[in-house]
């Protein structure tokens, strides 16, 4: 199957079958979700949504959250992985929010990315949620599945270069939903150990399955 024809397909299977796809990250505003994404970093997004309800009580706001203790940001995320870099983390980005952005959420990767414990993947998501940008976030589950049903090559070694060939394959006005499209796939068809793949919708137009 060609490249073109895989993408064509799959877009077209999902557009049909998961039309709405959003995060499962529960957030009320784009302060609320800076926050969880950050804390969503090797951590389910069902843990965080148990953390962060109490968080957000406490420091409803950047400025709140720029003014913390560190042991008390530490205390309501402990159950969070890395607890500690993260509490950090949460209280240098709402300092740098209130400093340097006038506490409004930037609209682009590259300012979002100067914000301590934002890296591309989760400038990426807040940036395509936020303000739908045609950009792509490349967590785990989008770098397998993108791998395993064939949308990017064997060239793709690094979540960047997965973006990168994801973006060019993907039309703009598709790409912050494709996002989630191939997360939840991920999560809970094409999963890592038990790949559902005789159920799966997408399996014709994926080369795995393709290839036996």
């Amino acid at each position: 199957m060609k490249l073109k024809d895989r993408y064509d397909n799959i877009i077209k299977w999902f557009r049909e079958n998961m039309a709405i796809a959003e995060s499962e990250l529960h957030y009320k505003n784009s302060y609320e979700l800076l926050v969880s994404v950050i804390l969503s970093a090797q951590c389910t997004d069902v843990r965080v949504n148990m953390v962060t309800p109490a968080l957000f009580k406490k420091y409803p706001n950047s400025k709140l959250l720029a003014r913390a203790n560190e042991e008390d940001v530490f205390d309501l995320i402990r159950s969070i992985s890395y607890p500690n870099n993260k509490a950090k983390h949460l209280i240098a980005m709402a300092q740098m929010l209130e400093n340097d952005f006038a506490g409004i959420v930037p609209d682009n990767v590259d300012d979002l990315q100067k914000l301590p414990g934002v890296g591309r993947k989760t400038a990426n998501v807040v940036a395509s949620i936020v303000y739908n940008k045609p950009v792509i976030a490349v967590d785990t589950h989008v770098f397998r599945v993108a791998h395993r049903i064939g949308l990017v090559n064997s060239s793709a070694t690094t979540p960047e270069k997965v973006e990168t060939q994801l973006e060019k394959n993907i039309p703009e006005q598709f790409r912050a939903i494709s996002h989630h499209w191939l997360i939840l796939h991920g999560r809970y068809v094409c999963t890592a150990r038990k790949p559902q793949c005789s159920t799966c919708g997408i399996n014709k137009y994926c080369r795995q399955f393709e290839n036996g």
